[in-house]
């Protein structure tokens, strides 16, 4: 296939670009950096790999074929989304409509990266693509709960009126290499503090629950589902919920780390738990996640301390 993925320098989207290669498909790339890293496509020297630096708010061009349209494109982590709201809009508004539109010119397969985001602070539990949801449409958590949601309408709406093939994967809570030292998230947050051995801070009192995949297990589901004839949403995510202070507790330990957790206030709309029903997941695409925590977290904290340039300590 020739597939195009926008925001490819994400921490998801990298990941994206590498299995598409491995399987031998030409991938072109587009980023504006607002969040991506270049570094995090840096590593690719395959002729079948070109990058366009590109604002997919904009009127997208690309020569020649394509047979799917994979759009990753938006700030997706609390502290980029709370700096660039408007940006986050736009991308899941402007930016789904026109890679939409090209999807529809070119008779390209459209995948789109949805988020567990549009369940809000969920009323059930766990979470079936049936839920509508409990969302605070004009709080502050609001600019990519909503516009991923608008983004799904929109999907929907070109499959219906225009017949465009569309996926659309929920994406539950991934970590792995490539997320930033400063992402925000908990197990970003959680390692870089626990190396440095500084205090781990934990919102709330840490009983909100996630559940966390790791970001192959991931990547392998959104591969399946490009790949099937499932049109709407499908969860994507560990149905092993944990409790967030589990996590930064489970974190100190990995890392050997000499800090201590302490608890800061829950910021607003903060869900209160989130975990996946994959029923859907496991019944249309065969997928459920396989790497454990324990092998997931080894994975990502060795490339954390080489970011930051930490030795391993000894037992």
């Amino acid at each position: 296939m020739r597939v195009l993925i926008t925001g490819v320098a994400g921490f998801i989207g990298s990941h994206l670009a590498d299995r598409f290669l491995a399987d031998g498909h030409e991938v072109i790339g587009m980023d504006n950096f607002i969040t991506g890293d270049v570094a995090n496509i840096a590593h690719i020297r395959n002729p079948r790999f070109s990058f366009v630096q590109y604002d997919v708010t904009n009127y997208i061009y690309v020569d020649g074929p394509l047979d799917a349209i994979l759009h990753f494109a938006s700030p997706a982590s609390p502290i980029d989304y709370l700096e660039f709201p408007i940006q986050t809009l736009k991308v899941g508004s402007l930016g789904t409509h026109k890679a939409l539109g090209l999807a529809k010119a070119k008779g390209a397969v459209f995948l789109l990266a949805s988020t567990s985001e549009v369940y809000g602070d969920p009323l059930i539990h766990p979470q079936t693509e049936d839920y509508w949801g409990n969302v605070n449409p004009i709080g502050p958590r609001g600019v990519y709960d909503e516009a991923k949601r608008f983004a799904e309408a929109l999907t929907m709406a070109y499959h219906r009126s225009h017949g465009v093939p569309t996926r659309i994967v929920r994406i539950f809570n991934t970590y792995g290499p490539r997320m930033r030292v400063r992402d925000g998230r908990a197990v970003p947050n959680f390692i870089a503090q626990a190396l440095r051995n500084e205090e781990v801070t934990v919102y709330g009192d840490g009983s909100q629950t996630r559940s966390f995949c790791y970001v192959t297990d991931l990547v392998d589901g959104i591969a399946r589902l490009l790949a099937s004839d499932a049109t709407g949403p499908v969860n994507i995510g560990n149905p092993s919920e944990m409790s967030v202070l589990s996590m930064a507790e489970t974190i100190v330990r990995a890392t050997r780390s000499r800090s201590r957790v302490v608890f800061q206030p829950l910021p607003v709309d903060d869900p209160k738990v989130r975990q996946p029903d994959i029923s859907r997941a496991r019944g249309v695409l065969g997928w459920e996640p396989r790497v454990g925590l324990e092998e997931g977290l080894k994975e990502t904290i060795g490339y954390f301390r080489a970011k930051l340039g930490i030795p391993e300590r000894g037992m």
